[in-house]
């Protein structure tokens, strides 16, 4: 080849390096061609991506381009035109096809820029394919990245993880809508001892040194007062390691466990009330004999007093009269944890209306002299299923929890009946009782249940009201609650099972 000729292959090579994109550089490199060869007439032919058609390039690009065909080899011989494909390891990439009328045919040129050509589109189809394998990975991983942080965010726990340096690196949406409610943009690479200033600073790195030494989990409770209320948390540090076996991390798991407290309490006290009722009703075999047999010698002794001596003040007649009266009250209490232990089934299990129930107790208490007093608010749920138990011992349950709202509201108030189904179980029903009293502390709520046990002043009750109540509703295979707090009043519900 000549300098002139050389000189196009170079202006050729130059076009490829500038890096216009693949159509307008081989558009230029027609031009190109068609200034460099005298009278020349170029058509570069290019595979369209993914496909095994070919189309040929213009320039400027036309606004309706021409079909593709579907093979090269389908196209008609052209006089005087010669054809150079474009080939890389047996894979056809396009074609070159070049006239040049009258002039001398550069065919070494051609060829040189046919080989230049091939090696830029197979370069050019790699660095396409390679661009979508990394373009596809990269949405692969961003979308197992967004999975992964869906999952983290879709759980019920607090979360968050803190690197070496006590430095927040995650903090899941639970934490963003839990008691503290802090949004993780704020969060996000500050010190956790900023952001979590319920425990002192001290004690907090305490318990991340700890993991980060020792590499075991690590379980503490927290009680946290909200609104009122205590809830109970359950806080598990666990170590994290991003490569080798060093600890990096620390995941901090919170769970609600307040739920969970609420239960084993209400286990244990069933479990105690089991206990002291399997008691009671050993103690009451074992007290009756001897109260009989005290009752039976004062009516012996009362029988051979001569008549004057059962009158007067500190005479004989006056201490039997004491002892017969306080064997008397021996007995109802003996009597009373019998029905604490195992209620008398008087009557047979029958289906009973939940809201006739309460008409019927409110008509029994409607005329006591204290009912007067307070302003009583019926909210009965209409077309309430039935029931099955002993409308006797209910109607028991229901007086004996409106008499103690009644002590409860010594100075006037309001009591509300509610009947309904249960929002959490379709399988119950519900009666609350509901006042606007002092309420009884937490700590006393879990003892209310137990025989003997009263918060009313001496002489006011014998504490075994709630406690028969208990036995009743559960030997009805239903369970007695309590929700209340000082100065908020008091609310007890009642749940039945639904007639089958």
């Amino acid at each position: 080849m000549g300098h002139a000729d050389l000189a196009l292959v170079g202006s050729v090579a130059k076009l490829l390096n500038e890096g216009l994109g693949t159509e307008a550089t081989l558009a230029a490199v027609a031009e190109t061609l068609r200034r460099g060869l005298p009278a020349a007439a170029v058509t570069v032919w290019l595979r369209e991506q993914g496909t095994t058609a070919f189309r040929p390039v213009q320039s400027p690009p036309a606004q309706d381009p021409p079909a593709p065909v579907r093979s090269l080899d389908s196209l008609p011989p052209r006089p005087d035109w010669r054809r150079f494909p474009l080939e890389h390891e047996a894979t056809r990439l396009g074609l070159l096809e070049a006239r040049l009328g009258d002039g001398p045919a550069a065919l070494d040129v051609l060829a040189t820029v046919a080989d230049s050509l091939a090696l830029y589109l197979a370069a050019a189809e790699l660095s396409t394919d390679l661009a979508g394998e990394v373009a596809a990975q990269s949405r692969e991983i961003e979308e197992h990245r967004r999975f992964t942080s869906l999952i983290v965010d879709s759980l019920p726990l607090g979360l968050y993880v803190v690197d070496r340096d006590y430095r927040i690196q995650s903090w899941n949406r639970k934490r963003e809508t839990g008691t503290q409610g802090l949004r993780r943009d704020d969060v996000v690479g500050r010190p956790v001892f900023e952001v979590l200033t319920r425990q002192p600073a001290a004690q907090l790195r305490a318990e991340f040194d700890r993991v980060f030494e020792t590499g075991e989990i690590q379980q503490t409770e927290q009680e946290v007062t909200l609104g009122g209320e205590a809830r109970f948390f359950r806080l598990s540090k666990i170590p994290m390691r991003l490569d080798g076996d060093e600890i990096t991390h620390v995941i901090t798991i919170g769970e609600d466990v307040t739920e969970w407290h609420r239960i084993q309490g209400q286990i244990m006290q069933s479990e105690k009330l089991a206990a002291l009722g399997q008691l009671a009703a050993g103690v009451m075999h074992e007290i009756n004999n001897p109260l009989a047999t005290i009752s039976a010698c004062v009516a012996a002794i009362a029988g051979r007093l001569p008549p004057n001596a059962a009158a007067g003040a500190g005479s004989i007649g006056e201490y039997l009269e004491i002892i017969d009266r306080e064997v008397d009250r021996c007995t109802r209490i003996v009597d009373g944890l019998l029905d604490f232990s195992r209620p008398k089934a008087t009557t047979p299990k029958q289906p009973v209306s939940l809201n006739s129930l309460v008409d019927e107790t409110l008509f029994l208490l409607k005329h006591h002299q204290r009912f007067k007093q307070f302003q009583v608010v019926r909210a009965l749920a209409p077309d309430l299923p039935d029931t099955v138990g002993s409308a006797e011992q209910l109607i028991q349950v229901l007086m004996a929890l409106m008499l103690n709202a009644l002590d409860a509201m010594e100075h006037g108030g309001q009591l509300t009946v509610r009947t309904g189904p249960n929002p959490a179980r379709s399988d119950e029903v519900v009666v609350e009782v509901q006042d606007t009293g002092v309420g009884i502390p937490r700590a006393e709520q879990t003892k209310i249940f137990e025989p003997f046990y009263t918060t009313k002043p001496p002489g006011r009750g014998t504490g075994l009201g709630l406690s028969i109540c208990y036995g009743i509703v559960a030997d009805h295979r239903g369970r007695i609650e309590v929700d209340s707090a000082p100065g908020r009043g008091s609310t007890f519900r009642v749940y039945l099972p639904v007639r089958p």
